[in-house]
């Protein structure tokens, strides 16, 4: 395994063990995430390199889209909970009160 591969395997592990254990504030899950979807986007981007691949993969365009699209709805839900509820703690959403 390369020093390459060992960093984004490290890095989704790091984030995923973050979004797991860190679950107080709302950004903390939405930069684990980002984070997340960072490390899937640059390793789907280096693979074809790697394997020498004459044609493009439009995976990691596709990947950098929803990620795009992940942002912009979290961020959304962020403000609406701060609005709602005053601060982005996570224990304060809760749908069995809605």
């Amino acid at each position: 395994m390369s020093l390459l591969h060992l960093s984004f395997y490290s890095t989704f592990t790091l984030t995923s063990l973050g979004l797991a254990f860190h679950r107080t504030h709302l950004i903390s899950a939405l930069l684990c995430l980002e984070g997340m979807m960072l490390a899937m986007y640059m390793s789907l981007s280096i693979w074809p390199i790697e394997n020498q691949a004459a044609s493009f993969n439009l995976m990691p365009m596709f990947m950098l889209t929803f990620s795009a699209c992940e942002a912009g709805t979290g961020l959304a839900m962020l403000v609406a909970s701060t609005r709602t509820h005053g601060s982005d703690h996570l224990h304060n959403l809760n749908l069995l009160q809605c």
